[in-house]
């Protein structure tokens, strides 16, 4: 019996990685769980022309009836972001319940990096990854995205982690896993909705040759695991530090009086924010995760190269 994950590729990912063109892997949650519609679909499908655009071929990842699919129709978008229908959200622990059950599900980070790597998919674009929560000391409130990061040989391209995480610990707990972190043209690890956290980086590249060039000498020589590569959003999107922090602090409180956690509580003070921000949030979301696709498609092409 095979151990292999297997995916159903769409005919355009099929042909593009048996002819050894670049594709870049897209994440699910941002439909079904990440953004409100019509905003899902609409970015879901700016995405896939951003990275065609660019000369890349686009793989939306998700769960259909069981099935791990990279490259999905527009009917399958719109049904994962249908708010009427049950799209359960996938983790790596929530894969096997979906695989036999028959189950629809859209992928976390962790979820899509392992149907990607599994697909021969190298290179991966999402908004912000998961991380440590405030209180992980005592919650162990840790994101699977993590530990994926350790194990599976993907370059991710985030705008870093979601600013609703501990993101010192969350960089502390990379580098306990061996994970490479890289500023693309920045110094210091973005923040999601701004442009700097104030964690300073080690490690700063300033071209998509360079990054693809660093994820190639780290699979070559047998160092298993992701690549995280930090893409600041763009500065006139930004919004400033001190105006956010404000608005994770109000959407935290507001988690915490109605005792929301567990896989439930970064869709809600996403949402949280939304309303606090009075839509600034959801705006700036579109325009990173848009800015990250760019980059992964240049990523995707120079490692193709």
């Amino acid at each position: 019996m095979s151990n292999k994950l297997k995916v159903k590729l769409s005919d355009e990912v099929k042909q593009a990685l048996h002819a050894g063109r670049p594709v870049v892997a897209l994440e699910s949650t941002i439909i079904s769980h990440g953004l409100p519609y019509p905003e899902n679909i609409e970015t879901a499908k700016s995405l896939e022309h951003i990275i065609r655009q660019k000369g890349a071929t686009p793989a939306t990842i998700a769960v259909i009836d069981g099935i791990p699919k990279a490259g999905l129709t527009e009917e399958e978008l719109l049904h994962l972001g249908n708010s009427q229908n049950t799209i359960t959200k996938l983790s790596r622990r929530d894969l096997p319940l979906a695989l036999s059950q028959g189950l629809d599900g859209s992928t976390t980070v962790a979820a899509t990096m392992i149907i990607a790597a599994a697909a021969g998919i190298q290179v991966f674009a999402t908004g912000g990854i998961g991380g440590v929560h405030h209180g992980a000391d005592k919650n162990f409130d840790v994101s699977a995205d993590l530990p994926e990061l350790g194990k599976t040989d993907v370059a991710v391209i985030c705008a870093g982690p979601k600013a609703i995480l501990d993101i010192p610990a969350t960089m502390e707990y990379l580098e306990t896993l061996g994970v490479p972190v890289i500023g693309y043209q920045c110094d210091t690890m973005p923040a999601f909705w701004s442009r700097t956290s104030g964690v300073a980086l080690e490690c700063r590249l300033d071209t998509a040759a360079e990054i693809a060039n660093l994820c190639k000498h780290k699979w070559q020589t047998g160092l298993t695991g992701g690549v995280l590569i930090g893409n600041p959003v763009p500065e006139k999107e930004e919004i400033p530090p001190a105006q956010i922090t404000a608005a994770i602090h109000q959407a935290l409180k507001d988690a915490e009086t109605q005792k929301i956690s567990g896989k439930q509580l970064t869709p809600f003070l996403l949402d949280s924010i939304r309303h606090i921000t009075d839509g600034i949030s959801l705006k700036t979301n579109k325009s990173l995760i848009e800015n990250n696709a760019a980059l992964a498609a240049d990523i995707a092409i120079a490692l193709s190269a």
